[in-house]
């Protein structure tokens, strides 16, 4: 069975079930381990940052160097120096948490800007946008970011706005492709025959009622993007330093010792950055799937 209904002025197809009952068992699995994931991201950035760890991150102990799991103290083991890897793990999501937080935002309200533009305003706005969304994309990411840190000595903070500024283009043509589904409908024209101010348009009943589920989907891939960046810079040596723990430096950190067996070390981080970027991917998926329709077959 199927209604038409009228939203803001735009008429799209629903289902008449429950959008539980018409979402697919696997989408519901990406979009609840993705919860999860950020429900724990978010619980371990607060410990770390209200000092609430279970021990102290940059306490040595000699006589534990590279200690297993589960040793007594230490429930995820010991670093080379004999300290503790699961105090350094909660305390390493501060490396990417509040940066990330600012690429997403630089991304999805500098690409919305650009995509209204683009899109509702179109003419020589679109003609320029688009020739800068293609200038951007014409950029390696990984090069650039280099570049600015060489020229620069940039921070993590500097690197993160470079990480949304090159991240505008993707969201902002998402924008206005919504934008000119949405005129095929003769949704701009309608609320503008009715009477509605052009920023009730945009703010409302554009970006609000028909863009919300496309940004937060977009938000969650970019904090995804966001983390994958910092690991790889710090793993290369150019973004947090030790002693300051990052999931990165710790992977790099432990690779030294591969030789000699001792795979853990090394191996925690990368499943805490191999967990943590799934579940963020799983959950932009699974909202995509969920909100935009998209279902697989």
């Amino acid at each position: 069975m199927r209604r038409y209904v009228q939203t803001a002025g735009a008429v799209g197809e629903f289902s008449a079930l429950p959008l539980l009952q018409r979402t697919e068992t696997r989408d519901l699995v990406y979009v609840g381990y993705g919860l999860l994931t950020v429900a724990l991201v978010l619980a371990s950035y607060l410990l770390g940052a209200l000092g609430w760890l279970p021990d102290d991150p940059r306490a040595m102990n000699v006589g534990l160097i590279n200690a297993a799991p589960f040793t007594p103290g230490h429930p995820l083991g010991t670093d080379f120096l004999g300290r503790d890897l699961q105090a350094r793990l909660i305390l390493g999501i501060q490396a990417y948490f509040l940066p990330g937080l600012l690429a997403i935002a630089i991304s999805v309200a500098g690409g919305s800007v650009l995509g209204v533009l683009a899109g509702y305003k179109g003419g020589w706005l679109n003609t320029v946008i688009t020739y800068f969304a293609n200038l951007l994309d014409s950029f390696p990411r990984l090069v650039l970011i280099l570049l600015v840190i060489a020229a620069f000595k940039a921070d993590i903070y500097a690197i993160m706005v470079v990480v949304g500024i090159t991240g505008m283009p993707e969201t902002a043509n998402l924008i206005a492709g919504k934008i000119s589904f949405l005129r095929q409908k003769n949704f701009i024209e309608a609320a503008h025959a009715l009477g509605l101010p052009a920023h009730t348009v945009i703010l409302k009943h554009i970006l609000w009622l028909n863009c919300r589920a496309l940004l937060v989907i977009q938000a969650t891939l970019g904090m995804a993007e966001a983390i994958l960046v910092e690991t790889s810079l710090s793993y290369l040596g150019f973004g947090v330093q030790e002693p300051t723990p990052s999931w990165g430096n710790m992977v790099q950190a432990g690779a030294n010792y591969f030789l000699q067996g001792k795979f853990w070390p090394s191996t925690a981080p990368a499943l805490a950055i191999l967990a943590t970027i799934l579940g963020l991917q799983l959950l932009g998926d699974g909202l995509n799937n969920i909100l935009e329709g998209k279902r697989r077959r």
